[in-house]
């Protein structure tokens, strides 16, 4: 299944990526629900992902971060512990592997493995340049770069005095225009 993003593209910039998230989600066939997990939030730039995994150790589960994707597997080996023959095998140990598909500037802060629960802590950092900021607006001052009459740039002005070529007149400013309502 394909989706048009057309309408997205003409007034927004940078959802190049979007599109291509959506597309792989989409061709990714279900999996296994094996093994069970939670995502919660639990605050603007915090979540927590909790994965049931009864039967694994610490040593048995690999965390690795690349691409911007968190990939938790698992594998546990199929000898029995202290070389005990199993009867039966209620408790699920089988390999496994999940892939999350992580948002720009998520990190992964840290895991934890107690009484049979992974819970990975995941926190969302948003750099300093990506932050809002207020741009100040001037009023007709040069700039550096612009170009005056004459095809040569203009050096950037402090805001007192604006240059002026040699022999040109200088007419006063106009006055602004009050309206009485």
């Amino acid at each position: 299944m394909a989706y048009d993003f057309a309408p997205l593209f003409r007034s927004a910039i940078g959802f190049d990526r979007l599109a291509q998230l959506v597309d792989t989600a989409a061709q990714n066939p279900v999996g296994s629900s094996y093994p069970p997990y939670n995502i919660e939030k639990l605050s603007d730039a915090q979540y927590a992902l909790t994965m049931a995994v009864a039967g694994f150790g610490p040593d048995d589960i690999e965390l690795t971060v690349q691409d911007n994707t968190l990939i938790v597997s698992g594998r546990v080996s199929d000898a029995a512990p202290g070389g005990r023959e199993m009867l039966y095998r209620g408790i699920a140990t089988r390999a496994f592997e999940r892939r999350f598909v992580l948002a720009d500037h998520v990190v992964v802060e840290k895991a934890d493995l107690t009484n049979g629960l992974l819970r990975i802590a995941v926190r969302q950092i948003v750099p300093e340049a990506l932050k809002p900021r207020r741009i100040p607006i001037s009023s007709g001052q040069a700039m550096a770069g612009d170009t005056v009459p004459g095809g040569e740039a203009s050096p950037a002005t402090d805001g007192l005095a604006m240059p002026v070529a040699a022999g040109t007149a200088v007419s006063p400013a106009p006055q602004p225009t009050s309206y009485a309502a």
